[in-house]
């Protein structure tokens, strides 16, 4: 049995278009995902992530190309698929007087199927806060409201874009969590982001995508095996020691120095730490310190696009 079989395609986005004017938002993104998967768009701001769930959504409707969502076309299904998907934005803005109980039962009303209110309210930690006004929340408080909301309607299809934004690094690990929970739940999640850390942690595959186009498409670990950046290994010596002699160590791809540490980039790794070891054996040198670190998305976007995730 393949894993399209024991995983059907939930989401099918097919050569999409997207124009803002004379602005290309999406040019030709194509991708699927799978029933069960937390699945990632990973770009920089303004690569077309926002555009590209807006209109999975049912909210923009696509220039050209093939979208299918639940077996739905969003664009021209949207009341049938609206059952079926749950959404988060980027900023969730309701009544500043609107208590968090009320919200959750007015957006349960939109729906023919919902799940329990109170276990929403128990789930995302906001039972001491059911009755307090939307404007107290904290911002963390604001973002469990809205991923509460999102689950409402006890939907196939998960849609968060950008979910952490602003978020210290406790809340951000709490709606990790939460993510996570989704996954074990068998819920396919839809996550757009441009942290690293949290498409490794939580994404089973990533599309990595800037300017509109896919740059690459694979689960984390495919994506840092295809690099070809190799594995970053700082070291500290006892003596100094040329970096033309370090280059000809095996497996070594490239080597600078700064502030007193040298930082190889070796493939693979375990063959290239052996031979520095004797290398520096026979130089009559001594290895102070270590540290390895493989190559990360990060490495792999920087490698295709020529630019950084935050430029």
């Amino acid at each position: 049995m393949t894993a399209q079989e024991e995983n059907p395609v939930l989401v099918s986005v097919q050569n999409l278009h997207k124009h803002y004017g004379d602005l290309a938002a999406v040019r030709g993104l194509s991708f699927e995902i799978l029933q069960g998967e937390v699945f990632g768009l990973l770009g920089p701001n303004g690569a077309g992530k926002t555009t590209t769930i807006e209109i999975l959504e049912g909210l923009r409707q696509p220039d050209s190309g093939s979208v299918r969502v639940c077996g739905l076309d969003p664009a021209q299904e949207s009341m049938a698929l609206k059952e079926r998907i749950g959404a988060q934005l980027q900023s969730t803005v309701l009544p500043d007087k609107v208590r968090v109980d009320e919200a959750l039962n007015l957006f349960a009303g939109f729906y023919r199927r919902s799940a329990s209110v109170q276990l929403l309210l128990d789930r995302f930690g906001l039972e001491e806060k059911r009755h307090t006004f939307f404007e107290k929340l904290s911002g963390g408080q604001k973002q469990r409201l809205a991923l509460a909301l999102a689950l409402v309607n006890d939907p196939e299809l998960v849609l968060l874009d950008e979910p952490t934004v602003g978020l210290d690094p406790q809340l951000r690990r709490d709606i990790y969590a939460l993510i996570e929970r989704f996954r074990e739940e068998g819920r396919t999640v839809l996550l757009t982001t441009h942290y690293i850390e949290e498409a490794e942690r939580l994404c089973d595959r990533v599309a990595i995508v800037d300017r509109g186009q896919l740059v690459a498409l694979g689960t984390p670990r495919e994506l840092v095996a295809r690099s070809g950046q190799g594995t970053r290994i700082e070291i500290h010596l006892a003596k100094p020691v040329s970096l033309d002699r370090l280059k000809e160590v095996e497996g070594v791809m490239d080597v600078h120095e700064a502030e007193g540490a040298y930082y190889l980039r070796a493939h693979p790794p375990a063959t290239t730490i052996s031979a520095l070891i004797r290398f520096l054996e026979a130089e009559e040198n001594a290895l102070l310190d270590l540290h390895i670190a493989r190559p990360s998305l990060e490495d792999v976007f920087v490698e295709m696009t020529g630019r950084r995730l935050e430029d």
